[in-house]
């Protein structure tokens, strides 16, 4: 028998939760999963707890690092939209980033990263840090929306058509007009990512270079 790693075993954790979410993730279902004794997992790794800091230090390896001295808003827009797919992809993480504290070597690189690179480009280590507060705010309220919303994208129009009888156009005019297009398919109604993260970014703009005047 190979012998078990604790890479194994945070790997399996991994795609355990990619599968079937934290809520019953467990030392046992991962042995389960690895045919081997609770026990032996021990070994290796602590706890459970100890098991959600490698889930958040692996998951977070996966979303671009940005790059102090390079184009900053084109970094940090690589980030922005690396991060929002990452977390899309494991459903879990999301709220196991904003829910503990992660002090992992993986994680502080990324944000290090990240504050680097707005402080090359001329903001300060406070600016940077509203900035980054600001940005993230965008990527995890976006992105839980996004999967919490009880509609898929190809579902918009028919819902929006359904839900059209509680929308009186005297009363809601404007609610009226943008649900009729939405339910016409003249308009997707689809969320956008990059028009709020766009937004963002070119406020971020306007103050450096207000700075700089």
């Amino acid at each position: 028998m190979k012998k078990l790693t604790k890479d194994q075993i945070i790997k399996t954790a991994f795609e355990y939760a990619d599968q079937n979410g934290l809520e019953t993730l467990s030392m046992r279902k991962i042995s389960e999963k690895l045919n081997v004794k609770a026990m032996s997992l021990y070994n290796h790794v602590q706890n459970k707890d100890d098991i959600l800091g490698e889930l958040v230090e692996l998951g977070v390896s996966e979303i671009y690092l940005p790059i102090p001295g390079k184009s900053w808003k084109t970094e940090i827009k690589k980030r922005c939209n690396s991060a929002h797919e990452v977390l899309l992809d494991h459903r879990w993480l999301a709220m196991l980033l904003l829910t503990r504290i992660n002090s992992g070597p993986v994680n502080l690189r990324y944000y290090d990263r990240t504050i680097g690179t707005l402080k090359e480009a001329g903001f300060s280590l406070q600016e940077a840090d509203h900035a980054v507060n600001a940005l993230d705010s965008h990527i995890f309220g976006f992105t839980l929306i996004e999967l919490n919303f009880p509609f898929k994208q190809n579902e918009y129009a028919q819902a929006a058509a359904q839900y059209m009888h509680l929308i009186p156009q005297d009363h809601l005019p404007y609610l009226y007009d943008l649900t009729t297009m939405v339910a016409s398919k003249k308009h997707k109604g689809i969320q956008d990512f990059n028009f709020g993260l766009d937004m963002i970014l070119e406020g971020l703009t306007k103050k450096l270079a207000n700075q700089e005047d």
